[in-house]
């Protein structure tokens, strides 16, 4: 686990965040989730420098367009944004997770 993946994980595991049981490193088809939470079809990716070069972008792309079709919502963090602004990050989540999401595909 990257130090941002942990401190995350620290405030999701266990029920800690809005009592909603996440999952780490969950499979789901071919691809394997950094977090995932049943209750709230939620995805939850953590970007590191890695993810700005072309080939991966385009293989985040196609991972999310899979992950969106089983009617999960992908949300995405970048490493430096858990690290300098934790606070930000899991008010972000929170707004995420509890607006009304449109059942339609």
């Amino acid at each position: 686990m990257t130090p941002a993946e942990g401190k995350l994980w620290y405030h999701l595991r266990d029920k800690r965040f809005e009592g909603l049981k996440f999952r780490r490193q969950h499979g789901i088809g071919p691809y394997i989730v950094d977090y995932y939470c049943p209750e709230g079809n939620l995805v939850i990716e953590i970007d590191g420098d890695v993810h700005v070069y072309d080939g991966k972008i385009q293989r985040d792309l196609l991972r999310e367009k899979y992950l969106r079709k089983r009617g999960l919502q992908v949300i995405r963090y970048k490493n430096q944004e858990i690290l300098k602004n934790l606070d930000g990050v899991l008010e972000n989540l929170r707004k995420r997770l509890l607006l009304p999401r449109s059942t339609s595909p």
